[in-house]
């Protein structure tokens, strides 16, 4: 047979996984694969094609994608899968296509195959799967359950050529297995990135000093509610006392969730005062169609604006690092309102007095002011296409 992989035309930082995956499983089988984005007509005619999805909000082009494929191809099985047909299936059968919820069982235990995405770098794979947490503003406890599915070692699942290893697991340090992975990790010596976080309130001493020694550009917890400030503040000072930079930690912190404005700025201001960056992530619901739409009962659009316009003038790549000048503007700050309100100022533009954001109400250098990069920083900004070497 010859199987048409589909990845749908939205925004991701990464290639498709589940689909690099069906293709080592089918060529184990004999057949022939062939990867397209969007809407392109293949080189080929299928005899089946897979389609798959990302977050519930992105599934206008999910679906725009199935009816291309569906009137070119009438007779041959579509089969629509990824997160959102595993959370929104009956609203997925909408697109046309038989929609497959879950793992791929028996694609799951292949490497996938990156000959398809050649100029990517990094060997994307799981360790685990699922979590002992039950976040209530997380897919994981409903797509992959308690912890399972453990891999011992990992080296058949490296990619050749690949310098480095992107670990998906939702909560490695959670898993019988984090020890051995870890320590083989040391010992393959390519660089490292836990891409969906580290668990803080699991950061021991051992672990410390075993992330201390690996290749890693940054390194991922959360911040999510106050309730956890003092195991992550606990687990900075171990990272930092096994020689971890503190600027190179980073922290998801959730807003317009449960919480309320006061309670983000003050787990903002945590934050920089113990050194490390913080990272706003706006909550979306689980099965939320439209992004960006939502806002929590204790907030209002007008302050979830003021995050979004305080990241991109006084933070940086759309994060809060702890700059002196922003530390200063936070602990002056006696609420939300003062710490997130940007101050116009008046400057002479070729002649003509023009009143601009006032970036150095932060202190932050200008070579932290730029909007445009060649390569994404903290693993955020770039559609996987344009990251590549």
């Amino acid at each position: 047979m010859h199987i048409l992989l589909v990845e749908p035309d939205y925004y991701t930082r990464f290639p498709p996984l589940g689909l690099l995956k069906l293709a080592s499983y089918h060529k184990s089988l004999g057949d022939t694969v062939e990867l397209v984005r969007g809407e392109r007509k293949p080189e080929k005619r299928p005899s089946k094609i897979y389609v798959t999805s990302l977050f519930t909000y992105a599934w206008r082009p999910v679906h725009r994608a199935v009816r291309y494929y569906r009137k070119l191809f009438p007779d041959t099985k579509i089969l629509l899968g990824g997160i959102y047909a595993s959370l929104l299936p009956e609203h997925a059968t909408m697109s046309g296509a038989e929609v497959y919820t879950g793992l791929h069982k028996e694609a799951e235990k292949f490497r996938a195959d990156y000959s398809l995405v050649p100029g990517w770098d990094g060997s994307i794979l799981f360790t685990s799967r699922g979590c002992i947490r039950n976040c209530g503003f997380c897919s994981v406890p409903k797509l992959e359950g308690r912890p399972n599915s453990l891999e011992y070692s990992i080296k058949h699942l490296i990619y050749p050529g690949h310098t480095k290893i992107i670990l998906w697991d939702n909560n490695i340090l959670a898993s019988r297995n984090w020890k051995a992975i870890l320590d083989e990790l040391n010992e393959i010596g390519l660089k490292v990135d836990f891409n969906q976080g580290l668990d803080a309130r699991l950061i021991t001493d051992e672990v410390a000093g075993k992330l201390a020694r690996l290749k890693m550009d940054v390194i991922r917890v959360a911040y999510d509610q106050r309730a956890t400030g003092k195991s992550l503040e606990r687990a900075i000072e171990r990272l930092h006392a096994a020689g971890v930079r503190k600027r190179k930690i980073l922290a998801y912190t959730l807003f317009n969730y449960t919480d309320d404005p006061q309670d983000f700025f003050e787990r903002v201001r945590d934050q920089l005062n113990w050194g490390f960056v913080s990272y706003p992530m706006r909550f979306e619901p689980l099965c939320s169609l439209e992004k960006n739409k939502y806002v929590a009962p204790k907030w209002d659009r007008e302050r979830l604006n003021m995050v979004a316009r305080a990241r991109r003038v006084i933070g940086y790549v759309g994060a809060f690092p702890p700059y002196e000048g922003l530390v200063k503007k936070f602990d002056q700050a006696e609420n939300f309102d003062e710490a997130f309100s940007l101050r116009p100022y008046k400057r002479k533009d070729q002649g003509v007095s023009v009143s601009v954001p006032i970036h150095k109400a932060a202190q932050i250098p200008s070579a932290y002011l730029r909007t445009t990069r060649k390569k994404p920083r903290w693993g955020g900004g770039l559609d996987w296409r344009r990251n590549i070497r």
